[in-house]
């Protein structure tokens, strides 16, 4: 039971990471299009970068008063934070499940 719970977390960090390749670049664009101080600040393809995950982790978007720019980079940091937790679930269950086997 405890391994189906762990292969059940990993699938929602799946669900999380569909929602975040969405709503992510869509957030990149408005932010390259409108914001070029920001874009300065995370640098050419910020995707995947560190720097620019950290930056959605910490909500810095709250910072600048875009209605627009939050309404995109809230549900990618709802699906980053979904991501991280269901990875992080999903491995503690499967380490418990296998310190009980």
């Amino acid at each position: 039971m405890i391994l189906f719970l762990a292969l059940t977390a990993f699938a929602v960090a799946i669900a999380g990471a569909t929602a975040f390749v969405i709503f992510w670049p869509l957030t990149l664009v408005h932010i390259r299009d409108r914001h070029p101080a920001i874009a300065a600040e995370l640098g050419e393809g910020a995707f995947l970068k560190p720097k620019a995950l950290w930056w959605l982790l910490r909500r810095r978007y709250r910072a600048y008063p875009d209605r627009a720019l939050s309404g995109l980079a809230t549900p990618s940091w709802i699906s980053l934070l979904v991501i991280l937790d269901g990875v992080a679930m999903g491995g503690v269950l499967w380490i418990v499940g296998q310190a009980l086997s």
